[in-house]
């Protein structure tokens, strides 16, 4: 350790963002970059030879991706808090961000001045949440109880997510067009929404939906 500074690694499988978030913190007192890893597991080999007292990591990388990351981080080297930083600010990222063990969700367009408070707070053992992510999460304690989706909605709404039309679902599922019809308005209904294309997108945002990496829009 530096003077007493913070040891922190990045870890972000684009190349070029990684450099940037270097480059912004470089100049920092107080925080010293120890490593830097492109995808989640070499992140832990980072942090298991460092020991670092803060892990920026990003959400969608390779091999192991930031919510698997975070969580074996924070099951493995307790001492070591995860603040992610990404592009990405849905309800579902951030739940399951939060829920893996990150102290702190911070997105892309943060300032260098922010993400050396964020660094630094994450440290001390205090949250840190976005602007953004922080309304985001009360907008969402605020909602109502959410109502679950049965087994066969979800069926028919992963079909709808596949961009099939209400007759291809039928013979996916082997049941009656009528019947396909049936669960939209219901799937509808429980996440007020009045077309397939918002439903898609509202299950996703709540965590309703899980699409295979590289099938959206497919």
């Amino acid at each position: 350790m530096t003077g007493g500074a913070l040891r922190v690694v990045v870890v972000d499988d684009h190349t070029v963002m990684r450099a940037g978030v270097v480059a912004l913190l470089a100049s920092e007192t107080g925080i010293e970059i120890v490593g830097e890893a492109g995808d989640g597991r070499a992140a832990l080999g980072l942090v298991e030879r460092h020991e670092p007292d803060v892990a920026l990591v990003d959400l969608r990388m390779p091999v192991l991706d930031g919510v698997a990351t975070t969580a074996e981080i924070v099951r493995r080297f307790p001492r070591t808090r995860v603040l992610i930083l990404t592009t990405y600010d849905t309800d579902a990222e951030i739940e399951r961000a939060v829920e893996a063990g990150a102290i702190g969700y911070l997105l892309k367009d943060t300032t260098r001045e922010q993400l050396a408070d964020a660094i630094h707070a994450a440290a001390r053992g205090e949250t840190v949440l976005a602007p953004r992510v922080a309304e985001r999460l009360v907008a969402r304690m605020r909602q109502p109880a959410q109502i679950p989706l049965t087994a066969r909605e979800s069926d028919v709404l992963n079909a709808v997510a596949d961009g099939l039309t209400n007759a291809e679902i039928g013979r996916r599922l082997v049941i009656a067009e009528a019947t396909v019809k049936t669960h939209l308005l219901r799937l509808f209904a429980k996440l007020d929404v009045n077309d397939r294309t918002r439903a898609v997108v509202v299950a996703m945002e709540r965590g309703l939906l899980h699409r295979p990496a590289g099938t959206e829009g497919a």
